[in-house]
């Protein structure tokens, strides 16, 4: 109870030249990544439309892709959400102007610096995190004047209590601070070159806790956010149940920054860690089809506008793309079916009907609704956006689908078998041209969703111009009250009944990650009473005073974020857990030393032209525990074969064969004329040409300054390797052209990238000292 309150208006005037600013960005950038992606697309089909220019190679140019759609597209159009929402949802104007232009430009600056060191082979390699340190640094420092201005912004809000769409704007900017913190943590070599602290199994768990959770809070989160404030307005209709929205919320923050490992389910790491990702997977079932209930139930008595309103019909195919990509995300997380659909098209169809149909759809939907409010005018052409709608969710259809049908197909011809045992397609060529009419199927729908685009761009532009920008002032009544004695504090609302029970929930669930059978089922049972009795607890009548729990802390927005960042932080911890612990579990000789030889100074510079070149987009470094993975590559890959990789090459994608052991299949000859003209070597093979390698000149004194830095990181490196790692790389160059001239190549030079190139591949699978070296080649032969 409060004994005194005072009540006062206010006058208001919204920021809204920040929000148009990030609409037109997200427009425009939008549009420049959806070229690049349907030019990267025709490339599978017309190799010739990398025009032998490094800049334009499809490896290169598909991280500039997935982050203009993720960060320019997806990014841009998230802000702008949040910058409008945030302020009429708290009624108040954003705390600083500065912030918002310093976020505004800032962002703008970081996708400028992408599109000009992507194309150039600037990266770290790293899934949706491949800008290096510069630009990682940048990113802190603009994502920190985000935070700030949202935060301050609770802080002077007029509204107490925080809407549903708050508290996924408040999981987002906390939960994505932490990932790309954490995941980016590297030494720099030189201005435009670092390596990251993380190895091997250790990078990979770490960049995938990333990867899976940079779409669950870059991706999903904030659009939920936007879904939740958005959809009701469009639709005129309260949110379908304050209950679910509540249970979604915190479900899904805790659930999902467990299950990153299910991007690395059948590799080398530890068994109990894949099995912990694929079953926290499984769980995200529940709270992400709850979400998509409650946007799509909210519209109920209100389905006949559907057919009428471009808006609601852009939001409700948006919301059900979203449920299917959350039904196809955790079906993909089991074992089986994650043997079939890893590294084929499937899982690029899994992430563009998430990207374009969910993230894609919302957008469009929310810009037909915001632009005409913020221009004060109305949308110029419903018809333009229909036809748009039509065009985007046929393209979608055919995209989607041509990549399940040709993603299974690649999974069932990798895996098949002659009567004999044999590899019934051992022709990798073979199994890509029967995938060409689905590639070429991927691009016309891809196409189709590019023009649907612009026409929404051609839309937008002549409704702003038929308009003017609006300036929305309005009076705010606030009533401040003052607490009684004995009303709750932080402290007590932190070690209240709901959140003790939570924590010991979120204890109960960590058993799930112990190899031991006993503890997991024991941690089953404990969860479940937990959950029982949570329910019980928050939904009955749950009272401090006269407050509802959860009603009590939607007031308070510090003991909510703390809550939120405990939610994150349980799981985040204990999934790097397994990556802490690796080397411990790493096979050691009789000696006491591990078993891996750490790259040559020749080898070192090749390998950070491989990751330049981009070829982990093509081709993986992990050969699966199967029958025919062992018949097609060779024996399995072992977890510390990979310990001194700076960054991990597993890879996510097989357009090419997989190369964990192709040094012992090919001699340098092959290398030389497969890098000159794949054709030659390969048949019908759609890799693009590398003809600039064999013109670049290295620098072989580099090699000691990339040698100094990964020593500090861990790899054994000596001070006389140092020391001597200009002779070494020559010496081993040296080797290589001689193989290279007995062959005929007798224009081969030891300064050029291609003689590096080369000893990086001849290296691959010989990691091991000799004995287990030979050991592993004899077990695929």
């Amino acid at each position: 109870m409060h004994t005194a309150s005072v009540t006062e208006t206010r006058t208001v005037v919204y920021d809204d030249g920040t929000v148009r600013g990030f609409v037109w960005a997200s427009v425009g950038w939008g549009l420049i990544g959806l070229l690049v992606g349907l030019w990267i697309a025709l490339q599978l089909s017309f190799p010739v439309l990398n025009f032998d220019l490094p800049f334009l190679t499809f490896s290169r140019l598909r991280p500039l892709h997935t982050n203009a759609v993720i960060f320019a597209l997806v990014g841009n159009m998230m802000f702008a959400g949040v910058y409008y929402s945030t302020q009429r949802l708290l009624k108040v104007r954003m705390a600083s102007d500065l912030l918002s232009k310093v976020h505004l430009w800032g962002w703008q600056l970081i996708i400028l610096g992408a599109a000009l060191t992507l194309p150039f082979g600037i990266t770290q390699s790293k899934e949706y995190a491949e800008l290096e340190w510069f630009l990682d640094v940048l990113v802190a420092l603009v994502w920190v004047a985000f935070a700030v201005n949202f935060f301050w912004t609770l802080a002077v809000r007029n509204e107490k209590n925080l809407y549903v769409s708050i508290w996924f704007y408040i999981s987002t900017v906390l939960t994505i601070a932490v990932l790309y913190i954490v995941n980016n943590l590297s030494l720099p070599v030189t201005m435009t070159k670092s390596y990251g602290v993380f190895a091997g199994a250790q990078d990979a768990l770490t960049q995938w806790w990333y990867g899976h959770n940079a779409v669950a809070f870059f991706l999903t989160t904030p659009i939920l956010g936007i879904m939740y404030y958005f959809l009701p307005k469009a639709a005129d209709r309260p949110v379908f149940s304050y209950r679910l929205s509540i249970v979604h919320f915190w479900a899904l923050v805790f659930l999902y920054i467990w299950a990153g490992p299910h991007h690395l389910l059948n590799t080398a790491l530890p068994d109990w860690s894949q099995s912990l990702g694929m079953l926290f997977s499984l769980m995200l079932w529940a709270p992400s089809w709850g979400g998509m209930l409650n946007g799509l139930l909210t519209l109920r008595g209100a389905f006949d506008k559907v057919r009428r309103d471009p808006v609601l019909k852009f939001f409700v195919a948006g919301v059900t793309f979203y449920g299917m990509a959350t039904f196809e995300g955790p079906l993909l997380s089991i074992k089986s079916v994650s043997a079939l659909g890893h590294y084929t098209d499937w899982i690029i169809g899994h992430v563009h009907s998430g990207a374009l149909g969910w993230n894609g759809f919302m957008a469009a939907g929310m810009f037909y609704w915001l632009v005409p409010k913020l221009f004060g005018t109305k949308l110029w052409s419903t018809k333009l956006a229909d036809y748009h709608f039509w065009l985007g969710m046929v393209g979608i259809l055919l995209y989607v689908a041509s990549m399940w049908v040709s993603g299974i197909t690649q999974g069932l011809q990798w895996r098949a078998e002659t009567v004999e045992g044999a590899l019934q397609y051992p022709d990798w060529n073979e199994i890509i041209d029967r995938q060409q009419i689905m590639y070429m199927t991927r691009s016309f729908g891809g196409g189709l969703f590019v023009v649907g685009w612009l026409l929404m761009a051609y839309n937008l532009i002549v409704t702003a111009m038929s308009g003017r920008a609006v300036t929305v002032e309005t009076q705010v009544t606030v009533t401040r009250t003052a607490p009684v004695p004995g009303e709750p504090t932080l402290t007590s609302i932190l070690v209240s009944k709901p959140v003790v029970v939570s924590a010991l929930g979120m204890l109960a669930a960590t058993f799930f990650g112990m190899p031991n059978v006993g503890l997991a089922v024991l941690g089953l049972v404990l969860l479940l009473g937990v959950v029982a009795f949570a329910g019980g607890m928050l939904f009955r009548s749950t009272h401090m005073g006269k407050h509802h729990w959860h009603e009590m802390i939607e007031a308070r927005p510090l003991a909510f974020t703390v809550l939120t960042l405990i939610a994150v932080l349980v799981g985040g911890i204990y999934e790097l857990l397994p990556g802490l612990i690796t080397d411990k579990q790493v096979p050691l000789a009789q000696n006491g030393e591990v078993c891996v030889k750490p790259y040559t100074p020749l080898e070192l510079t090749g390998r950070d032209l491989y990751v330049r070149e981009g070829c982990y987009v093509c081709h993986s470094q992990m050969i699966r525990p199967f029958r025919s993975e062992a018949l097609r590559y060779g024996a399995p890959s072992r977890i510390e074969e990979s310990m001194y990789d700076h960054p991990f090459q597993w890879g996510s994608k097989r357009t090419g064969p997989d190369l964990a052991r192709v040094g012992a299949k090919f001699e340098e000859a092959w290398h030389w004329d497969h890098m000159r003209n794949p054709r030659t070597t390969s048949g019908n093979s759609i890799m693009p040409a590398y003809p600039w390698l064999f013109d670049a000149v290295t620098e072989p004194a580099l090699a000691a300054d990339k040698m100094r830095v990964l020593k500090k990181l861990g790899v054994p490196y000596t001070d006389l390797e140092i020391q001597n790692a200009v002779a070494d790389y020559q010496a081993q160059a040296a080797q290589v052209v001689a193989a290279l001239q007995a062959k005929g190549k007798t224009e081969a030079q030891p300064d050029r990238e291609i003689v590096a190139m080369i000893a990086y591949l001849r290296r691959l699978g010989n990691n091991l000292e000799p004995a287990k070296s030979q050991a592993a080649s004899a077990g695929g032969k």
